[in-house]
């Protein structure tokens, strides 16, 4: 018997806080039952220190509040004109390995920026995605991921055409001068283009998995 569809909640523009509090109840209350879920969300502006975190990778946070998460990975800015998706699945009933979800996530917006003809690729020993501008070599798309209770939670944070200028606030994801890109600086994107919903997904075909809208 195939699963069921992965369910795609579109939370629209969120604080980080609350979001990441419901997706640790979610983690917490789940049973056999819950069903799998994608979370599609845009974060006010928020600093997030993974548990790796190193105080001396936040250098100016400024005006932008910082919040200790318990996701893997170091610090990551989270701002309007991001897609953030998080997928809430029970790894231990799909025989889903983290690594395998790792791989899946980069891979997900790989596809979606080949789409637009943008070149991408992942690192082994550097999780996001990274892609080529008049600069070098530049990240894309952040990665962090939690593992509790046989199920994941946190995810990956693609950049569309959001202020990057809080990146320079930071060592992203802890490298210090790291270049960090946009969609939208690379390509003319079309009105309305819904690339969170693309990138849904292609998370779930890259899961062998079908997706369905859910109202909320």
């Amino acid at each position: 018997m195939s699963p069921a569809p992965i369910e795609l909640h579109r939370l629209g523009r969120r604080p980080y806080q609350p979001v990441w509090e419901a997706m640790r109840e979610l983690t917490d209350c789940r049973d056999e039952h819950t069903p799998d879920q994608f979370w599609l969300v845009e974060h006010d502006p928020v600093f997030t220190q993974g548990q790796a975190g190193k105080p001396e990778h936040l250098l100016m946070p400024g005006d932008i509040p910082v919040v200790n998460t318990d996701r893997g990975g170091q610090v990551t800015y989270h701002g309007p004109g991001q897609v953030v998706l998080y997928p809430l699945l029970d790894v231990r009933r799909g025989k889903i390995g983290v690594r395998e979800l790792v791989s899946a996530l980069e891979n997900a917006v790989i596809d979606v920026l080949a789409r637009h003809g943008v070149d991408a690729w992942a690192k082994l020993d550097a999780p996001g995605v990274y892609t080529r501008t008049v600069m070098g070599e530049a990240k894309i798309a952040s990665l962090g991921l939690r593992i509790r209770r046989g199920a994941s939670y946190h995810g990956v944070a693609l950049n569309v055409d959001g202020d990057l200028s809080p990146f320079g606030r930071i060592n992203p994801c802890g490298y210090a001068g790291m270049q960090v890109t946009r969609l939208g600086d690379l390509v003319t994107l079309d009105d309305g283009a819904d690339i969170g919903g693309a990138l849904a997904l292609a998370l779930a075909e890259q899961l062998g998995r079908s997706l369905v809208d859910s109202a909320s």
